[in-house]
């Protein structure tokens, strides 16, 4: 898939290294790997402000749709309009909805249908790929 902002794997982890993302960062976003529950920075992060994609900055979600859904990864339950791509995923044995963020295709998380109305949704997302900005 080809997204407006591209990057070698090199430029990338420069990129990330520059904003002393997590160690975990450069796997979950470019590599689709998976934090452990209840290790990530924002998961239990409650301050008003916003959540950007850690690759290229990418407003993705509002605070004031973070809710605790217990799972161990930071939750919304409601994304900002056209921020996020939606991809089936087959792996690990299930089918899920992959999220990546639409600017750069960095993997996200997954979302799924358990969340709180009215939207009903749980972006369930890995810190690793958030950057939060408080609000100016």
């Amino acid at each position: 898939m080809s997204f407006p902002v591209q990057k070698s794997d090199a430029q990338w982890q420069a990129e990330l290294a520059s904003k002393q993302a997590e160690s975990v960062a450069f796997q979950v976003t470019r590599q689709a790997a998976t934090e452990r529950p209840f290790t990530g920075k924002y998961e239990a992060h409650w301050a008003d402000g916003s959540y950007h994609c850690i690759c290229c900055g990418a407003k993705l979600f509002d605070s004031n749709t973070k809710f605790d859904a217990g799972c161990g990864w930071p939750s919304f339950s409601e994304a900002i309009p056209g921020a996020i791509q939606e991809n089936v995923d087959r792996s690990h044995g299930m089918v899920r909805v992959e999220t990546v963020c639409a600017q750069c295709g960095a993997h996200l998380g997954h979302v799924f249908p358990d969340g709180p109305q009215p939207t009903g949704l749980r972006y369930c997302m890995n810190s690793a790929s958030l950057d939060f900005e408080q609000p100016k």
